[in-house]
């Protein structure tokens, strides 16, 4: 669709207010189809866990039920939340996927917990925290298992094999990220919806690059897109993010005060400190939004941008996709 860089899309399936769960995964289903036809490259699915405003705890569900209802598009997770399975069970999951889905099956992995701490309880119930190890650790094993490295005996090996592999992401946003990413040779994403510091997208990239030369590098931006640069801020009003930091050093990103502090007495935790931070959201017309992704495409080595649409209501997204489109389309042709 566009001729600079490749789209794709970041889905939070979200369930609007007097809407049902059912109703929810329809409007994903027409989503993913509308996004198919209009040329986008990958459609991802993020994980939320006992979230009222979010139908999504298990990608790997959905991605499984809309491969099956697809034909070219990319799906996949945006990401799996690692801290809370066994790597050799979403091993097993992504080769299943990846069996079924005709080399269109992508595999995010994240860091974050995707939910507060009563639901990460009740996720790792049972879990020795000691023998999990390390987030790289994890991944580490994830990555051996994926690429059937452990073979040896008495370790269990992955079935079934696949004959496409699924493509392997790392979400982050920051250097050490990006440098994991490179040393499992995986595609790296940046999660600048959540991460607006420009500088640390700059090195993070870069650092990337450098490590990953023929490694895809994804910005991950939220996107407001209205009629007028008006009504974008008026809907884009209410959208934040904060980062806090507890008293075992672990830092989480939270979208308002107020569930800072309820993570955190959740947590059982003290808050060391909780900002607001600078929130990556282009708003406006959509040749305000595809000025601001050309922006970002020549000051960052990125291959790819995955947009998020911040907002519940179905119809809202769906016009903000026909207002990206019909520029995108009408750009093109003017250079062509």
């Amino acid at each position: 669709m566009s001729f600079k860089y490749n789209i794709s899309f970041l889905d939070k399936c979200p369930v609007a207010k007097n809407e049902s769960a059912e109703q929810a995964f329809q409007n994903t289903l027409a989503m993913v189809k509308k996004l198919e036809n209009l040329g986008f490259s990958r459609y991802w699915l993020a994980e939320h866990h006992a979230s009222e405003q979010h139908a999504s705890p298990s990608p790997e569900l959905l991605i499984a039920w809309l491969i099956a209802q697809t034909k070219t598009i990319r799906i996949g997770s945006g990401g799996v939340m690692l801290q809370h399975y066994s790597p050799y069970k979403i091993a097993e999951n992504f080769n299943i996927l990846a069996a079924l889905g005709e080399n269109r099956i992508d595999l995010g992995i994240g860091k974050a917990p995707g939910g507060m701490p009563i639901s990460t309880k009740a996720l790792q119930h049972a879990i020795n925290t000691n023998e999990k190890g390390t987030f790289e650790d994890q991944l580490q094993l994830l990555n051996d298992y994926l690429e059937c490295k452990k073979n040896t005996e008495g370790v269990a090996t992955v079935h079934p094999q696949a004959k496409n592999s699924p493509e392997y992401f790392l979400l982050g946003g920051s250097e050490e990220s990006a440098t994991l990413a490179a040393r499992f040779n995986w595609n790296f994403v940046f999660a600048a919806h959540l991460n607006g510091n420009r500088e640390q997208l700059k090195k993070s990239l870069q650092r990337f690059k450098q490590l990953s030369p023929q490694g895809v590098a994804i910005i991950a931006v939220q996107i407001i897109i209205a009629d007028s640069e008006k009504t974008a801020s008026k809907l884009a009003k209410d959208l934040e993010v904060w980062t806090l930091e507890l008293d075992d050093g672990k830092r989480f990103k939270v979208l308002n005060e107020a569930m800072g502090h309820a993570f955190a007495q959740q947590a059982g935790k003290t808050i060391i400190s909780l900002v607001k931070e600078p929130l990556t959201v282009l708003k406006g017309t959509a040749q305000q939004v595809v000025a601001a992704l050309d922006e970002y495409y020549e000051d960052f080595l990125v291959d790819e941008f995955i947009l998020d649409i911040p907002l519940a209501d179905h119809q809202q997204r769906q016009h903000i996709l026909d207002l990206l489109t019909e520029h995108l389309i009408e750009k093109k042709r003017a250079v062509a």
